[in-house]
This record gives structure tokens, sequence and C-alpha cells, in this order.
């Protein structure tokens, strides 16, 4: 007799995760629920959200009768996500630590917490998202306790699991685990991958799980909730007033209290102005923050950006862009965003340049450039230098922003201090 298989649920004391534990039992499987702290304040109203978070996650896993831990990785978290996060926004950029905190703390530490502490044979999380192997398949997997150097071996990975978009489309979550390590995908089961989030409700719903279906969906910063984010920001980096400078002819428009509180396209609250500004570029040197009078000016939209080296996540990196130099696929920089056709162009350090089919709002430096193939998420890469806008080109415009965060210079490829 086949022995029951335990898998290790990450329970976030949402519905999601709740229903993703439900279904496992319902499987079959040994279900153990763990719980993640991964912030350690209060928020502005005073109020202990994690401790709420907790207790919704015990009260399903005591409704499941299965076991719940709660596990500490507020050090883990300030050091390898928060403190990468303030470094960003102090550079003049835009990080994303929803990606990193999905990377470094739950396919990571919780990973071999759940693997190599408590014995589990696989984890899972509430994610909308699917893999190229069956359930049974991953409970074969081998399980590597040490963490692999930067390159992985070739001849291991031919036989690698890809992670495929989830059948709800406008739910799915792959973009957020384009840095997933391939070790963890193996042994990880995605239990609501072919379901649409309507209908995990209604499981949800008849699972007698009101209180998680009263909560509202998460749209803060990964493990920290809705804040006030200048505020909240303010708290951690000090300010740095500058000018609000317009990009078309250089008049100052306003202040600000330091350019980590701003990012490109999002629009910028000028007093005394009866138009919408948004912001299309930062100076870090000067604090200029430049605006322009428009949602869709030409200084927002870019067709060539720059990443880092690419995280890839089957094949490192893919056969067709080695053999050939560039590669056909699709690329997006916010979560939902419609994919866009591009040309990737692999440099000798693992980075990408990436040649878009039609220009796109907003990209950013600090953001991740998520690509993808079909149904299938190829992997990531920090965006960290920009080409020319299309205002520029339009106007033959050759000011000098030598130290913008989206000119194309070297400033974005120094490492972290």
């Amino acid at each position: 007799m086949q022995a029951v298989r335990h898998v290790v649920c990450a329970m976030s004391g949402g519905v999601d995760s709740s229903v993703a534990a439900l279904l496992l039992k319902r499987r079959g499987y040994q279900v153990t629920g763990v719980f993640m702290k991964n912030w350690d304040s209060l928020d502005e109203h005073g109020l202990c959200t994690t401790d709420k978070d907790y207790e919704d996650a015990f009260k399903v896993c005591c409704k499941l009768d299965i076991p719940f831990h709660q596990v500490s990785y507020v050090k883990e978290y300030w050091l390898e996500v928060f403190s990468n996060m303030l470094n960003e926004y102090h550079r003049g950029r835009t990080p994303n630590p929803d990606i990193l905190c999905n990377k470094h703390i739950k396919f990571n530490h919780l990973y071999h917490y759940a693997i190599g502490t408590l014995g589990a044979d696989a984890l899972a999380t509430g994610h909308y998202a699917r893999t190229s192997q069956e359930d049974e398949e991953v409970f074969l997997q081998h399980y590597t306790q040490q963490p692999r150097g930067l390159f992985r071996n070739r001849f291991e990975v031919r036989n690698a699991v890809k992670l495929l978009q989830g059948a709800d489309c406008l739910k799915d979550q792959t973009f957020f685990l384009s840095q997933i390590p391939q070790d963890a995908l193996k042994k990880t089961l995605f239990p609501l991958g072919e379901l649409t989030k309507d209908y995990v409700k209604k499981i949800a719903a008849e699972a007698g799980f009101h209180h998680v279906l009263k909560r509202k969906e998460s749209m803060g910063i990964c493990f920290i909730g809705e804040r006030n984010f200048e505020k909240f920001i303010l708290e951690y980096l000090e300010p740095q007033p500058g000018n609000l400078v317009s990009i078309e002819d250089g008049r100052i428009m306003g202040t600000h209290k330091g350019w980590f509180l701003f990012t490109l396209g999002q629009r910028a609250r000028i007093g005394g102005q009866r138009d919408a500004w948004f912001v299309v570029d930062k100076d870090i040197t000067t604090g200029d923050v430049f605006v322009a009078p428009s949602t869709n000016h030409g200084a927002l939209f870019r067709d060539t950006i720059r990443t880092d080296r690419v995280h890839w996540i089957t094949e490192e990196p893919p056969a067709e862009l080695v053999q050939n130099g560039m590669m056909e696929c699709y690329f997006r920089f916010q979560h939902q965003m419609p994919l866009v056709s591009c040309t990737l162009t692999l440099n000798q350090d693992g980075s990408v340049w990436v040649r878009l089919a039609t220009p796109v709002r907003a990209p950013t430096p600090g953001q991740f450039a998520v690509f993808y193939k079909s149904d299938e998420c190829l992997g990531s890469g920090k965006i960290v230098r920009l080409g020319p806008s299309m205002y520029t080109l339009q106007q033959g415009n050759q000011q000098n922003l030598a130290t913008s965060v989206s000119a194309e210079t070297e400033y974005n490829l120094k490492p972290t201090t």
C-alpha cells in the first residue's frame, strides 16, 4: 500500500490558500498548513494585520482538522526583500517586492522548511498557475538540500518543469512567479491552476469559509499590506526635496519630497494645475522629477529596454537564444498588462536587450521584464536601462539626461552597494 503523500500548504489567511488546502485534503493528501510571519510592525491604524491573517489561517486549518505551524522570516524578509526594495527606490528605480518575496522567502526559505524540516513530499500554494507535470510526478522529483550555483548543469535540466499560465487568464499569477527556482518548482503543487476565481469562491462558500470570503483582496506591498505609500517610505528614507520640471520647456511646475516617491507613468499631483501632469523621468543627481502634460505623452513610450541577468525557469538560457543570439517571444512588465511581441538579443553577461514590436507606456527601471512563449512563462530579468523615448526620437532631442534613471547610461548597471 502506497504511503499517504505529505503536502505543506502555505496559508495566508485568504480564500485562495484556504481552498488550496481544502482541495489537497480532498485528494487524500496528508496536509499541513504553514503561516509565514514576514513583517513585524503595526499599520497606520494601530492594527496588527499579521495577527488577523494568522487567526483566519488557523481557523481554516482547525475546520479542515490539519496541523498548523507558524514560521518567522522577519529577518530574512528584511535582508533579502525589504532592504532591496528601499535601495531600489533610493536609486530612482521602482522595485517589485512580490516577485522577490516569492523567489527568496516562499520558494526558498519556506520550501526548504517544508521539505527539509517538516519532511513533506511537496509544497503547495494558492497561486493561479500550472506546471507541465502531473501531481504524481511532483512526488517523484529529487529534493536538493543545498542551493545550486549561478549556472545550472544543462544536462540536468533536460526534464525541467515548465511554469504555465493559470486557466483563469484574469487571475494568472505566473508574473509573480517568474523568478521561481527550478528545484522548488519541481516539488510544488498549484491546486488552483485549473480553476477560476469565481469557482474558488464558490468552493469556499460551500465549505463554510465565510470569514475568509469577507476579506478584501490583498493589494499592498507583499506581506506588509496597504499603506499610505509616501508616509511609509519616508519612515525609512530621508526626504530629498527637489523640483517637478516640465520635460517640454524646463519650467519648474512644483516641488516634491523625494524622487523615490514617484514612478514613471504615475500622475504627479501638482498644486494649482488645472490639467493632470504625469511623471516621465527622474534625475537623482539633481533631484529633478520630469513631468509631462498628458498620460500618453511620447516621453513615456519606449520600444527598447535592457535587463540584468535573466532568470530562465527551465532552460538557462534557452537553446534558441544561445544558437541564434536572438529569440522572438512575448513581454510584459506589469501583471495583467497585454502581452507584447518582442525580440530578445542575448548579451555575454546573461542580460538581454528587448526590442518591442510596439512601444509600451512607462516601462520602469527596477521592474521586471517577464517573458512568455504561448502559455509558458520563460522567466524574467530586472529592467536596468531604457532606450530613447518616442518623444526624444520625434523631437530629435539631444539633451543630456546622463544621470536619469531611464537614460542609456551605465549608471543602472553598477552593482548595488
